[in-house]
Parts: structure tokens; sequence; C-alpha cells
């Protein structure tokens, strides 16, 4: 076995970094640098995966979708700014103010997240790209694909038109494609912002310079870290919802129609756990752009980091506790009430720290007024309104008063607008010099936010009267004789006054000729990202520095000097390859030189092939649909095979310093562990989330399971889990014997294992089928896990035979099985599924 142990000296000594680097050594690994990290021209531009190209081509898409949305809710406006207006009948108009809602939620408001952390966080890490550029890239992709679809759909008239939250059994019962659409284009975008994820929950646990612990990230990083855990549980909730609706959309399965014993209100619950945490995964990034902004126009450090660290994983875990109270008037029990009103009143306490802290660091440090502080300070008044009225409806009396009432549209769009839209436009004019080497207007930064935040007010605030006026929500007009005339009027005028903000915006953003960026550091922040040059090279930072502080530009004096000379780890790539370095996740200290892949347009192809897959089935086309699935896998699995734990060219690799280390990683030492193992926390959620729906109609139809019901055959069921966990045992046993260098046995193994998972997935589909799901809830829920089973137990398989490729085709050895180690994992988790599922399916009936 190979020793993969760090070898050398760390942590570096002073001695050794002043040590001078000659200045044509320095050119040498500087122009190497620019060979291997250099963006390509042309049409082939479009095979980048680099994070700074990625990270840009997002926040664009995300910011045009956000216009697209923003002219739906103008056409809005217009039809409610008279009573009885025909400027849109009530269709077009359901299916305008439904899309505007979806749009700014799914495509601008969490993409956008991730879109500035995919394009911000290396930087802020001191690393030279994210561990999983082609992920970036198919994530982006992916967005693109499922945005347009999404969106278009409104120029062909059959955009969805049952609300952004698509209540069954309005939805369920719609005609037309508007509902598939919502459900299989949204599908296909939470899977690529749960890959984004993935990306970036493990770019900051292994990413980090050495130095780094991880009580010393910038707070930036701990609230992507916060927010990307928090996607990872809270939108597979919603992807299992939406398999439950479009079956029963397609297949007729009755999930939701209580006439075959479903209940509209199992898709409430699932789709409020996850609607009620994204108000925090929207929130709590923007708040990461506060927390960046504020010490560096304070010029201090922040006061109580520890404090708001706590606060945000404390917002993050509250969060989870608070769906009931969009349900306060479905008829729950009042104890059910009386816990979620106080889960939503506690949340208060923790963000409310985290605005103390910016109100003390502000206080005691040397505050110069900037542009971007101008828009934080907007963001922290709206948003505290935000926060009050949240308080009041988070009491239930009041709340069955205003619920679906204008009201509520006020408060929604206080929260979210000052707590996401205008500090993700400070974060814009504090960011902008970083990522464009050029400044924003002043003087037009400055009218673009008093005629927003003025707008804004003009818009919603009289909406809260409109509301306790008694104004419902999503009616499309109103008689003249009920008092909310002028009201709506003067909504309509603040929202043409925001749009004429936003238009001011957009020119200063587009026009040419800005004024270049002068200073590397033009904020004088104390944070790595602002290392960068001043021609923003394509690699990112010269080289990976040793941190010792939380503000190092501040602390550090000679840190930038001794990055731009080379004086820190991997300075230069003589081997033409991408490289950045793995650190450990408590204490970063160095563990591997990570390669990362480069361009293809293999990405590109992934994304097209899975999104018709997800597509074409809204027009019932199901058979290309699955040509298009075959070849999404092909595309998968090339990308793979041609990215993914290849075997180096040599062991180790001198980093400098008079530090070696590791050029290949398995286990847990290894980015794709930590990405399988995240990858599949938020697999067993949305599995979860089916058997909550078990147990949710259990306990909410006395018909649950229907006297006299078929069940699935227990004796089929039992043999599938023994096949199932034998198909485990040979992949557990494979990782082993070719660890010990029993190569042949190994394979035998990967033959075997998925033998006994195909026996499995026979008999598990045998053992159903004598069940009639669409005469009944129970019959359909039992066939609806059974479908999750089996789609992981042939991805299973497939991974099983990839290893056993790898093995025959030499990419896999005792000393380079990474790709064994994370199948390994995999089936850890699907053998524990099995078990619960098959409990769930073939025990509980009889019990219950």
């Amino acid at each position: 076995m190979i020793d993969r142990r760090p070898q050398g000296i760390y942590p570096p000594t002073e001695e050794m970094l002043a040590e001078p680097v000659p200045a044509e050594v320095q050119e040498r690994q500087a122009d190497s640098l620019t060979k291997v990290w250099k963006t390509k021209t042309g049409i082939r531009y479009l095979m980048s995966v680099n994070n700074s190209e990625i990270g840009k081509w997002y926040s664009l898409t995300c910011f045009g979708f956000m216009l697209l949305a923003g002219i739906l809710a103008l056409l809005v406006r217009v039809q409610l700014a008279y009573p009885d207006m025909q400027f849109l009948d009530a269709d077009r108009f359901n299916q305008f103010f439904t899309m505007h809602g979806t749009a700014m939620m799914f495509l601008f408001a969490v993409p956008l997240f991730e879109a500035m952390a995919i394009l911000l966080l290396p930087a802020f890490l001191g690393a030279r790209d994210m561990p999983f550029p082609r992920l970036s890239s198919f994530g982006y992709w992916s967005f693109l694909i499922g945005g347009i679809f999404v969106m278009g759909s409104v120029l062909f008239d059959v955009a969805p038109n049952s609300g952004w939250f698509m209540y069954p059994p309005l939805a369920t019962e719609a005609p037309g494609p508007g509902s598939d659409i919502w459900l299989l284009g949204l599908s296909f975008i939470e899977v690529a912002s749960i890959a984004a994820a993935v990306e970036l929950i493990v770019g900051v646990l292994k990413c980090r310079p050495p130095g780094m612990r991880i009580n010393m990230m910038p707070l930036y990083a701990w609230y992507v870290l916060v927010v990307g855990g928090m996607i990872l549980f809270a939108f597979p909730p919603l992807i299992a919802g939406d398999l439950l609706f479009e079956l029963e959309r397609a297949l007729d399965w009755p999930f939701f129609d209580a006439t075959r014993g479903g209940d509209p209100l199992l898709w409430q619950h699932l789709f409020w756990i996850f609607g009620h945490p994204e108000v925090y995964i929207v929130f709590l990034p923007s708040i990461a752009i506060a927390a960046m902004i504020v010490p560096t126009v304070a010029q201090r450090p922040i006061v109580g980091y520890s404090w708001i660290v706590l606060s945000a994983v404390g917002t993050g875990f509250l969060s989870f506790g608070l769906w009931v109270h969009h349900m306060f008037t479905t008829g729950l029990p009042n104890i059910s009430l009386g816990f979620f009103s106080a889960a939503s009143e506690a949340v208060v306490i923790p963000t409310g720290i985290q605005i103390f802290v910016f109100v003390a660091t502000l206080m005691v440090g040397r505050v110069k007024i900037s542009l971007p502080m101008l828009w934080i300070a907007g963001a922290l008044a709206i948003f505290t309104a935000g926060g009050l009225t949240g308080v009041m409806i988070a009491i239930a009396p009041f709340d069955w008063q205003v619920h679906d009432t204008y009201f509520i549209v006020a408060h929604l769009h206080y929260t979210l607008f000052g707590g996401m839209v205008l500090p993700v436009f400070a974060g814009i004019y504090y960011f902008h010099p970083f990522f464009m080497k050029t400044y924003l207007s002043e003087k037009a930064g400055k009218w673009a936010f008093w005629l927003i935040f003025g707008g804004f007010n003009l818009t919603f605030l009289p909406m809260h009267l409109t509301g306790l006026k008694g104004m419902p929500r999503r009616v499309y007009t109103y008689p003249g004789d009920l008092g909310w005339n002028w009201l709506n009027l003067i909504s309509t005028v603040g929202a043409f006054i925001i749009a004429v903000g936003f238009l001011i915006f957009l020119i200063d953003l587009l026009r040419p000729g800005k004024r270049k960026l002068d200073h590397r550091n033009p904020w004088r922040a104390g944070t790595l990202e602002w290392t960068d040059t001043l021609t923003g090279e394509d690699w990112g930072v010269r080289s990976i520095p040793y941190i010792t502080s939380r503000y190092p530009l501040w602390d550090q004096p000679k840190l930038v000097e001794r990055m731009d000379a080379g004086r820190y780890y991997l300075p230069d790539a003589p081997e033409g390859l991408r490289e950045t370095m793995v650190t450990s996740v408590i204490d970063a200290r160095p563990v591997q030189v990570q390669r990362v892949t480069g361009d293809a347009w293999v990405t590109l192809w992934a994304a097209v092939f899975t999104g018709a897959a997800f597509i074409l089935p809204t027009f019932h086309m199901y058979k290309p649909a699955i040509v298009a699935g075959a070849f999404a896998i092909v595309s998968i699995l090339y990308w793979l095979w041609t990215s993914t734990a290849r075997k180096p060219e040599k062991e180790m690799k001198d980093v400098g310093l008079g530090l070696s280390l590791p050029t290949y990683a398995s286990g847990a030492s290894a980015v794709g562990w930590w990405a399988m193992w995240i990858t599949m926390l938020g697999d067993s959620t949305a599995f979860a989330s089916l058997i909550f729906g078990f147990f949710f109609y259990w306990t909410a139809r006395p018909d649950f399971p229907p006297m006299g019901a078929d069940h699935a055959d227990g004796w089929l069921v039992a043999l599938t889990t023994g096949a199932i966990l034998l198909s485990w045992a040979l992949t557990v046993g494979a990782r082993e014997l070719n660890r010990r260098g029993h190569v042949n046995p190994a394979r035998l193994c990967l033959v075997a294992g998925p033998v006994l998972a195909g026996v499995a997935i026979w008999l598990l589909t045998l053992s159903v089928l004598g069940l009639s799901p669409s005469t009944h809830t129970y019959p359909a829920t039992v066939c609806a896990i059974v479908i999750w089973v089996v789609a992981h137990a042939g991805l299973g398989i497939l991974m099983q035979l990839y290893c056993l490729a790898g093995s025959l085709f030499g990419k896999l050895d005792p000393d380079h099985d990474a790709d064994l180690w994370n199948v390994t994992l995999f089936w850890h988790f699907h053998v524990l599924t099995v078990l619960v599922a098959t409990a769930v399916i073939g025990l509980a009936p009889r019990i219950l």
C-alpha cells in the first residue's frame, strides 16, 4: 500500500516565507499557471468550467429571469390599478402571478445565492476553484434549460396558473400542460440546485487554505455552509411531493384526491417543509453579504464572530420548525398551532442577534458611508419592518384574520426585498470591482437606491391596509365600492417607480466605458478575495496562502506580496494540470493536491439530455424521454470516467515550503467521498418524505389502509430484503478484497452484486403486481415507495458495474480505489432505505 501521508514541514516558518524567489522563476511559474487555466475563446468558450466564468453566467441568467418576473409583476399591477379592469383576463392574470412568484423564488432567489457563491467562494477561501468544476457547469446549464422551459410557457399561453405553491386539487385537476411544466421543469432545476449545494458544502469543508481553521473562516463561508445544508434538507421533500404530484397527473394515482383516500394537506406539508426554510435560504446569503460589507465599512473585525455564527446555525435549524404557520387556517389541532406559533416567534431571536452584531460593529468602528452600505442600511430598515409583521402573523388568531389577504403579500415582499434583494444590490456594488475590474457609478447607484427604496415602500406599505380592509390575494379584479381603489392605484404607481430604479441600475451595469479599477483592494477590506490581481487572472490566487487570521489582509502585512511572489503553496503547474489544495475539515491541515477537471463539452450535453428526460414527458413523449435519459446516463458516465479519481503520474507532489502532498486520495480523505455522503443525506431526506406521507395518511385517514385491502406480498418483500443485503455485502467485500490485493475475487463480487440487486428488483416488482394504485391512496403510496427503491437499486447496479469496468480497464486497483469507496457508501445508505421501505410496505400494514 502506498503511504499517502503528507511529508515535510508544516506549518511553514517565517524564515521559509521570507526567502526571496528570483524574478525569472516567478515569471516562469506565472506563465505555467496562465497556460493551464486560460479560458478558451470563440465557441469553445461554452466549454468553460472555471468558477469565475460559470459564476458570471449564472448571476446574469438569474438577473435575466428576475427582470422577466418583474415585467410580469408590472402587468399584474396594471390590471389591479383600477376596479373592473380588463387589461388581462382571469386566466392570463393567473398565469402571470404564478410565473412571477415561481421565477422570483425558483429562478432568482435561490439560484442567485448559488451563482454568487460559485463566483466568490474560491476567492474567499484562497482556492483555485471549486472541487468539482464540471458539476458547477452541469448545474448552470440545467438551470438555464429548465428556466427557459418554465418561463417560455408564458409565450405559448400554457404557463401554470394555480399559484407558485400549486395547491391541489386545483393544480392536479388543471387542464393543459401548465402544472406538468411547473412540476417537471422545476424538479429538474431543484436537482441542479442540490448539486450546487453539494459542491459548495464540500468546497467550504475541504478547500480552505492551510491554517484557516473552521473558527477562522470568513463569515460568508459559514453562511454558505449553513444554507447549503438547508438546501440539502429543504429541497428533497418538495422533490418527493413533485413525484407524488406527477404520478397523480400522469397515472391517476390519488395521493391528493379525498374521494379515493388521498388528502390535499399532504402537499401543503411537503411544500411548506421546503417553502419556509426557503425564506431563510434566501435571507441568510444576503446577511452573509452584509457580514462582509459591515466590517469593511467599520474598518474593524466583526463584533461577536462566534455569536453571529451560532445565530446563523440557529436560524437554519429553527427554520425547519415553522412550516405549519402557513397552514394555521387548515383546521389543525390547537396544540399544533401553539407549538408552531411559538417556534415562529423564537426564530426572531437568532435573526435579531445577527442584526445587533452589525449595529455593534458599526458603533465601535470608524464608519465611512459608502454606496454598498447605503443599500445595506435600506435593507435592514425594510427587513426589520417585515420581521415585525412576521411576528404579528405568527400569532394564530391574527393570522386567521389576514390569511390570504394582501397583508400577507406585503409581509412577504418586505421580508424578501429587505432580506434578499437590497443586500444583493449592495453585494453587486461591493464586489463588482472584484469580478469585473471596473467601478459602477456612484451617482447612478444612489438614484437607483432611492427610487427602488421609495418605490418599494410606496408599493407595499399600502398593501397592509389593503389586506386589513379585506382584499384577498390572487383576485384579478374587484368592484369599485369596497375602499380598495386608491390603495391599489398607489401600489401600481410605486411598482413603476421601482421599475425605473431597476432600469437605471441595468443601464449602469451594462454601459461601456466604466472607470477601470485602479487598486486591487478599493474598499480596504481584510478578507482574501481582494488579493485578486487588477487583471483578474483565470487561475485566481497566484499561490495558496497560509492563513493565521480571520482578516489576513489586515493582520498579515506581507501576505499579498508573498502570494504574488509565489512564496506559498502550489505556485506553478509544471505537470500542465489544474490543481487546488484539499485540507482537513476542522483545522485545515494540508492533506492532498486535488487535480480538478478542465473545460469540456460533456457537461453541456449531459444537461441537455437530462433536461429532455424531464421535459419531454410534459408533452406525453415518453419514448423519446427514455432515449434522452439513456443518453444522459451515458454522458454522465463518460464525464465521470474521464474526470474523477484518475491515476496520477506521480503519487506525491512538492507543493512548496518544504511540503509534499499526495495527488490521490480515497475514502474519507477524498472530496468525492464527502460529496457522496452529502448527496445521500439529501436523497435520504426525500425518501423520508415519502415515508412521512405513508404515516400521514395513516394518522389523517381512517380508511388507510382500507378494510380488505390487498398488501404487498410479504414473502417476496422479505426475499427482496435478503437479496439487497447480499448485494450490499458483496460490494463491501469487493472493496476490502481489492484493498488487500485480491483483485479477481473482488471482480467476482462486482459481478455477483448486480445480479442479486437485479433479482431484488424483480422480486419487489412481483410483490406489488396485484395492487391497483389508481383505486386508493394506500396501494398508490406502496407503489410510489417501490418505485423509489427500484430506481435506487438500478442506480446501485450501474455503480457496481462502473467499478467492475474500472477494475477491468486498469482505472481501479488496490492503491487507487476511490470509486469503490464511494459506491460502497452509496450502498450503505441504500440498504438502510430498503430495510425501512420493506418494513413499511411489508410489515406495517399488517400491524396497523
